[in-house]
């Protein structure tokens, strides 16, 4: 399928990732159209950054013509000094993706034939290992993309037909040809924030599931906890406008539709604000990952190297789009926006374990000779406390690279990096209330919860037995986590 001019988080929710893509005839134009203007001011003898000049402090150094494919060639080489842990191999592919997006632009003064490579390399699953630290997040992700870059002139390791090869093996299986790269290839390869960008194309679609699933969870602890639905009627959220809390008061309150324990007498005046505030919080969350999608939709849309070949106006500029501060700001807010689903989360599951409003303590049919789920609430506080420590903003900090030339950076990758961490932390927080929170209602029982929230108890148990007396509780909390991936929420894909 040819991409789209302009691509959006639901697209890329819709999106699967084992399709082949192809370049639009429009795009191959325009790639033509750049580089032919590009190549003829190299011939004029003109002198441009990172094109016929060193790069970063050594931009002064004027580079002769036959020099340059050893020029980019060497930059490529020198960048690639990653460390830490590999990029999972999803996330390398939607930095590829994102890559081959960026440079269909056509404003980086790159050759087609590069990126009908970095398209072969998609559609074979030849991903090149990409190691998470390495970028500041500024003057793009040198040494991720360094990495990235290796194998299109057969260097570097990729993940092929599940194992590590060399990418040489990699493109002479696939009767590929390495290319060598021109003037200004590697640095258009390089520059660009297609790392920090891929990281939080992930973290976005994996936060909207989990959005949706709080909002579920917390109409099951809800009914699990006898807690009123008063909250979440919409007077409430009329007068206090905001779009996620009224989204998420609606869906609460759907939820909890003709649920027999919302029949019940209520003896309590109000809920904890765990319950009672669940609109406001999640609420808040969801305004704030509505704008974040709104800035990473830009960026992906963006032509973030440098220098950028405006061919259409007769100029090559150099300026700094390929700092990553929109994504650094960005990221911490989504880490805070995330942590606080988890947050709440944990409340309620405290809550639930305390032994108040019938059930019994830990939700231990016979507490005391069993614990329950005493130490599942632990384990929520510490992962709570971790993703506390996490949310640590990384834009903050900039430390001074490159003698001096590039002396404010970003540290977007490091926000982007651990933001997945609280991500997928998240889940686990979640995890952990979906399986105390149907243990509570099975305490409930003769009297059910609502006919949707029954549904999704029912397809838990049918993975998951009550806990009637203590067993490895490890075992049960990774169906739960698996449970929120495979099994679709109420309200995903809205």
């Amino acid at each position: 399928m040819n991409l789209p001019e302009n691509l959006s988080i639901d697209f890329l929710a819709r999106f699967e990732p084992k399709t082949d893509i192809n370049f639009s005839s429009e795009a191959q134009q325009r790639i033509h159209i750049n580089r032919t203007y590009l190549d003829k001011i190299i011939e004029s003898g003109q002198t441009f950054y990172g094109i016929n000049t060193g790069f970063g402090s050594l931009c002064n150094v004027r580079i002769a013509n036959e020099e340059l494919s050893d020029l980019q060639h060497n930059l490529v080489r020198s960048h690639a000094c990653g460390m830490g842990d590999e990029v999972p191999e999803d996330i390398v592919r939607w930095m590829l993706l994102l890559k081959i997006h960026a440079l269909g632009k056509g404003y980086s003064g790159i050759r087609a034939e590069i990126v009908s490579l970095l398209i072969e390399f998609y559609n074979r699953h030849i991903s090149p290992v990409v190691y998470e630290l390495g970028s500041l997040g500024a003057s793009g992700d040198l040494a991720p993309l360094a990495h990235l870059s290796l194998p299109l002139f057969g260097e570097g390791m990729v993940n092929y037909k599940g194992a590590k090869r060399t990418a040489l093996e990699a493109l002479t299986e696939e009767n590929l040809q390495p290319i060598p790269l021109a003037a200004k290839e590697g640095l258009a390869l390089l520059n660009g924030t297609q790392f920090m960008s891929s990281y939080a194309v992930w973290c976005l679609l994996r936060a909207q599931k989990l959005s949706a699933w709080s909002d579920v969870l917390a109409a099951l602890s809800a009914d699990a906890f006898d807690a009123k639905n008063e909250p979440f009627k919409s007077p409430l959220h009329r007068v206090r406008p905001h779009q996620g809390q009224i989204t998420t008061a609606q869906r609460v309150f759907d939820l909890l539709k003709d649920s027999e324990l919302q029949t019940r007498t209520k003896i309590q005046v109000q809920d904890p604000y765990s319950f009672r505030c669940v609109p406001q919080v999640h609420g808040a969350s969801k305004d704030a990952l509505d704008h974040i999608r709104q800035i990473v939709e830009t960026e992906i849309n963006s032509v973030t190297d440098n220098p950028i070949v405006f061919h259409d106006e007769d100029a090559i500029m150099s300026g700094g789009n390929f700092h990553g501060q929109p994504l650094a700001l960005n990221l911490d807010f989504a880490a805070i926006a995330l942590a606080e689903l988890a947050n709440i989360s944990e409340r309620r599951t405290y809550l639930l374990v305390s032994g108040q409003r019938g059930l019994p303590p830990f939700l231990a049919p016979n507490a005391g000779v069993n614990s329950g789920f005493m130490i599942a609430q632990y384990t929520a506080a510490a992962i709570v406390s971790q993703n506390k420590q996490l949310c640590t903003p990384a834009s903050v900090d900039s430390i001074v690279s490159s003698n001096g030339q590039e002396d404010h950076v970003s540290m977007g990758a490091n926000a982007a990096t651990k933001l997945k961490r609280i991500v997928e932390n998240v889940q686990r927080v979640l995890a952990i209330e979906l399986i105390t929170a149907i243990q509570a209602l099975d305490f409930r029982l003769p009297q059910k919860s609502s006919p949707k929230l029954e549904k999704i108890r029912n397809a838990f148990r049918a993975q998951v037995p009550m806990m009637n007396t203590d067993r490895i509780l490890h075992n049960d909390l990774m169906i739960a986590e698996r449970f929120l991936d495979t099994h679709p929420s109420l309200y995903i894909g809205e």
